[in-house]
């Protein structure tokens, strides 16, 4: 069962709210490849708002995404794409259906 997850918060600059709806979109399969990953989830909030919510069974599993790839990906984009820094939270998962 999934016991911890991320929570990540993403504001888009003015004019790059497309560019970072498809970057969230391109992350999937990058997901699906992570085999410590339970669920991921790319989401908009708001017009320039959007985030990721992803689960894990470990601690182990929530540090390896956090070291992967779409994080690495995200970070190296950022000056472009983004408004101001993600807020990166961790979550512990109290209840899942």
């Amino acid at each position: 069962m999934e016991k911890f997850a991320l929570l990540a918060r993403v504001e888009a600059k003015p004019g790059k709210e497309t560019q970072v709806a498809e970057f969230l979109k391109s992350a999937l399969p990058i997901a699906k490849g992570e085999a410590e990953t339970v669920r991921w989830y790319g989401l908009q909030i708001n017009e320039n708002t959007f985030g990721i919510f992803d689960t894990f069974e470990t601690e182990d599993g929530r540090k390896a995404h956090l070291q992967g790839e779409i994080a690495a990906a995200l970070m190296a984009n950022a000056s472009e794409l983004l408004s101001k820094d993600p807020i990166i939270e961790f979550v512990d998962l109290l209840a899942v259906k």
